[in-house]
């Protein structure tokens, strides 16, 4: 096939989004065929950097009777690995195509894994809904309320299943910790307490320079502000507001998550506050290095603590023997400790398979539970429910809320770190119109989401 360059494919990308505008073209398809229990389910890959690839390598090696169609990048370096693992696996090599819009359009797709950088999240999401495909989306699953609101309308309005990539909701230890509180032995639950803390460094500035050969730079900055190609901006995009929330959006959310389900997943907050910035690094970096949340619930609160300079706190998930052991992490040094606080007993929790601990006076343990860490439950239930069409374990409208407590956190530091009173009826602020002009990313031509999806 011959090489388009990179004038040509930008006209003819432009050209695909004037053909595939949402709402319109691509809406039409969103009847699908029915499933029976053995039926095959055919995937299409949007994003092949490590997380999509061990996503989808692990599908291939674990779910049944699933077909990789599509492996969708726009940088040239990526996604070879993955190709040749599908290939072994299947017989056969995925199509490798660089814009997304072309697995959108094969209507033999059922299913697409989203593991793009943050600013494509909730678009593809939207226009994999509105094509009639179901959707593995990545955490942290938007970049802003607003955008969280439109993929949970736009799962609604066209019957998808949505599953949100917060991995421990499919955990047997999630699941016991959650029934251990709900059995009413801690008493009222008036305090939860979730920690997001990391090392870090200082942030090392780089100019803008041309993007390097085989990456197309457009696409990859899709609903972005067009800016010029900058490594860091490719390299490390969780640094920059365009693209993400932050470590405290991108790993927080996994936090958050799991402490709103083990407590029954309440909505939103009444209000959030923040207090952070750049504080341990002075530099010129976008997002937080250190943050302190406080979530107003009205009969509870939670708080989050989020830093990114403490070398000596450790995950879980890097410690062998506590996420695959018989063994609890030092609670102490746990860099994703959850704390639940009841009126009669308080629980730790170790997130990514660190069990879980409850505790009475005098440090006495009356429950607990060992963790084993493990991926494969979380997306063999999602192509369990794309066959049965039942809801998936973190479906997009948890996902959305979960991730409405970074956005909050974020949009209080940003705004002078005043608190912010909530509508949850109508994810507005009621007395900060500066919050609200950060509902809603803006969006450049042909990468919009409509009002009305």
């Amino acid at each position: 096939m011959k090489q388009m360059n990179r004038r040509q494919f930008l006209n003819s990308s432009v050209k695909s989004a004037a053909g595939l505008t949402l709402g319109a073209g691509i809406s039409g398809l969103s009847s699908r065929r029915a499933f029976g229990a053995n039926n095959k389910v055919v995937l299409g890959l949007i994003g092949a950097g490590p997380r999509g690839s061990l996503l989808t390598e692990g599908i291939m090696k674990d779910a049944k009777n699933v077909e990789i169609k599509y492996v969708c990048e726009v940088d040239d370096t990526r996604g070879h690995g993955v190709i040749r693992t599908i290939e072994k696996i299947q017989g056969f090599a995925p199509n490798r195509v660089v814009d997304m819009r072309r697995v959108f359009g094969d209507k033999d797709v059922d299913a697409v894994i989203v593991a793009t950088p943050g600013q494509w999240h909730a678009l593809a999401t939207v226009w994999a809904c509105q094509a009639g495909k179901d959707v593995y989306v990545e955490k942290c699953i938007s970049m802003s309320i607003w955008e969280g609101r439109k993929m949970l309308e736009a799962a609604e309005k066209y019957n998808r299943v949505v599953q949100c990539g917060m991995q421990n909701r499919s955990m047997p230890e999630s699941i016991s910790a959650r029934d251990y509180i709900k059995s009413g032995k801690m008493g009222k639950i008036v305090h939860v307490k979730v920690n997001n803390l990391h090392e870090g460094e200082p942030w090392r500035p780089k100019p803008d320079s041309e993007p390097p050969e085989g990456l197309n730079w457009d696409l990859w900055l899709g609903p972005a502000p067009e800016v010029p190609y900058n490594e860091n901006r490719h390299k490390e995009y969780p640094s920059y507001w365009d693209y993400s929330g932050g470590v405290l959006a991108r790993t927080g959310c996994h936090t958050l998550d799991l402490a709103r389900m083990v407590i029954g997943d309440p909505p939103h907050p009444k209000s959030a506050s923040s207090a952070g910035g750049r504080v341990a690094f002075k530099d010129t970096k976008e997002t937080p290095d250190m943050a302190a949340v406080v979530y107003d619930y009205g009969d509870f609160t939670m708080t989050l603590d989020h830093a990114e300079f403490m070398p000596y706190m450790m995950r879980t998930i890097y410690v062998e023997d506590v996420c695959y052991g018989d063994k609890f992490p030092n609670w102490a040094q746990c860099s994703t400790r959850i704390e639940v606080y009841g009126k009669e007993q308080m629980m730790y929790i170790g997130p990514h398979g660190g069990g879980w601990q409850v505790f009475e006076k005098n440090g006495r343990v009356v429950a607990q539970e060992y963790g084993c860490w493990r991926q494969e439950p979380h997306y063999l239930n999602f192509i369990d429910c794309v066959r049965s069409r039942k809801k998936p374990n973190c479906d997009i409208e948890e996902g959305h809320r979960s991730a409405t407590l970074a956005h909050l956190a974020n949009v209080s530091l940003r705004t002078g770190n005043k608190q912010l009173i909530f509508d949850s009826k109508t994810e507005t602020f009621f007395n900060n119109k500066d919050a609200d002009k950060l509902l809603k990313p803006a969006y450049r031509k042909h990468y919009r989401i409509p009002q009305q999806v």
